[in-house]
């Protein structure tokens, strides 16, 4: 067995990707130290520059090299329409669509009072003084006058999700602002036979 304290902090780094256990973190840096040392130190290299140069954009709070990302500077973007996502991938899948023009707010998150993480660790007042902006005097804007006109609420359908859409979605309904909720239903080319009971009664019960 190798000895190494190098390497054991290569497999613990790699310990840290979502879903690598310790023996694939270990296959993975024997691989790149027995055969892929190039690899290695590509995949060094553009770690490191990507943690340099990427920050969070300074309106939707996505991943960016730039103040302001690609979405939010570009012009021709619905900017009365706000989607509400999760994670800037859940934002690529969306974009993936070509269904939605508005622009985003990224949470980097979402509510989960068991893992300690509140309403602070997500960005909501960010995302509220951005829904709700105010004036010099501290009064929020009057509803005609808000460039946000509608809040999509597009966080996933898990238990958190589900309870993150729930508490934006009361904050900005007393607020005044129009929320809706990122409908869900049977999937395109499915039969219903296959499909899970709970599926077909959301799709019963959000029907048009």
């Amino acid at each position: 067995m190798a000895d190494s304290n190098a390497l054991e902090g290569l497999t613990q780094a790699f310990r840290k990707l979502p879903g690598v256990g310790a023996k694939s973190a270990a296959r993975m840096a024997f691989h790149l130290l027995q055969h892929d040392r190039s690899g290695a130190l590509q995949i060094a290299r553009a770690l490191d520059h990507a943690v340099q140069s990427i920050q969070h954009c300074a309106l939707c709070n996505t991943l960016t090299e730039q103040a302001l990302c690609v979405t939010c500077a570009n012009p021709q973007r619905d900017r009365s329409k706000l989607c509400v996502v999760e994670t800037p991938a859940d934002q690529a899948a969306l974009e993936r669509t070509l269904a939605y023009q508005g622009l985003y707010f990224v949470l980097m998150g979402k509510l989960s009072p068991l893992d300690g993480v509140g309403p602070n660790d997500i960005g909501l007042q960010k995302l509220f003084d951005r829904v709700i902006p105010k004036d010099d005097n501290g009064q929020p804007f009057p509803a005609a006058s808000r460039e946000v006109q509608e809040v999509i609420l597009a966080t996933n359908f898990t238990a958190e999700g589900e309870a993150t859409a729930h508490v934006i979605g009361q904050a900005l309904r007393s607020r005044g602002m129009r929320v809706t909720r990122l409908a869900r239903g049977v999937p395109v080319g499915s039969e219903l036979e296959y499909v899970d009971l709970g599926t077909i009664a959301h799709a019963l019960i959000d029907r048009r």
